[in-house]
């Protein structure tokens, strides 16, 4: 009888630790989501900064070797995502290419009489720091200081950088907000799951002091147990979080979630962090509150 009874108290035990680190897991999943959120949203303005393009047009008594110059020096700058020469061929090539022209390069070139009126240009586009308006409007002074003589005019479109630096701007406060909401109830779901699981084991923690066992003694193993937990949940956490992620870009045809190994690890390795210090912390306060109550409280 006693071995039925001790074997039912074992598996409920195990029974209580895997439901533990379940709720843990799914949680952090959900704090994984809003980490893959973060490091995809950072992604995405780097695409969208450095897809901002400058032009610079020189003199026209400049020629295509001169020009060629300035295109090499302007590569050497940190500033630049990327640096190329325009011809005036692939100039007028490109109003085939944006379907929003008004004209295509037929039409142009029958307006001056078969001649091409563009001329060979330089663009640019920034780093992400110098994706905004102040960051593109301090690059054409580098560039007109550097290059006072051979220098036309620099120019970019500013509805276009505005709009883009607006979007992110509004898209990441509602990300922030949404996040911050997420990871409070996170926290707060870990926290009410270690206070369950530790609610079953109060007796055993009041007896344990009654026989004289010091705080440290006994909140060593459950503290233990605690890192264990944590980690144990990151990793399943982590594995659901893949797995959703394969299962999109393999299921979802208008859907691309592409991480690299670093941020994945990033990712894994907060994770583990926020996993075992949210549940040795929850631990902790947990048994010193059944520490500090009274035998008859905890009925």
């Amino acid at each position: 009888m006693a071995k039925g009874a001790d074997k039912y108290s074992r598996r409920g035990v195990q029974t209580s630790y895997i439901s533990t680190v379940i709720g843990i897991s799914l949680v952090l999943f959900v704090i994984g989501l809003v980490l893959g959120g973060f490091f995809g949203l950072s992604n995405f303005e780097k695409q969208a900064k450095e897809n901002i393009q400058g032009d610079i047009f020189f003199q026209p008594s400049y020629s295509v070797a001169d020009i060629k110059q300035v295109e090499q020096k302007l590569k050497t700058w940190p500033e630049f995502s990327d640096v190329f020469f325009v011809s005036p061929e692939r100039a007028i090539e490109s109003f085939n290419d944006d379907s929003g022209a008004d004209q295509n390069a037929e039409e142009i070139l029958s307006i001056f009489e078969g001649e091409n009126p563009l001329p060979p240009t330089v663009s640019f586009k920034p780093k992400v720091r110098y994706g905004t308006m102040e960051g593109m409007q301090q690059l054409i002074a580098k560039i007109k200081r550097e290059f006072p003589n051979e220098i036309d005019e620099v120019s970019f479109n500013e509805d276009s950088v505005k709009s883009v630096n607006l979007g992110l701007q509004q898209f990441i406060f509602i990300f922030l907000i949404v996040a911050i909401l997420l990871i409070i109830v996170a926290v707060a779901m870990i926290n009410n799951t270690i206070r369950l699981s530790l609610y079953s084991k109060r007796f055993t923690i009041k007896t344990m002091q009654l026989v004289g066992a010091t705080g440290g003694f006994i909140r060593t193993p459950f503290l233990r147990q605690s890192i264990l937990q944590g980690v144990v949940s990151a990793i399943l956490g982590m594995a659901i979080l893949v797995t959703l992620f394969y299962a999109l870009n393999n299921f979802l045809e208008t859907v691309e979630i592409t991480f690299d190994p670093v941020t994945f690890g990033l990712i894994f390795a907060s994770l583990i962090l926020i996993g075992v210090i949210i549940t040795f912390v929850s631990t902790y306060f947990a048994l010193n509150k059944y520490l500090r109550m009274k035998l008859d409280d905890l009925y």
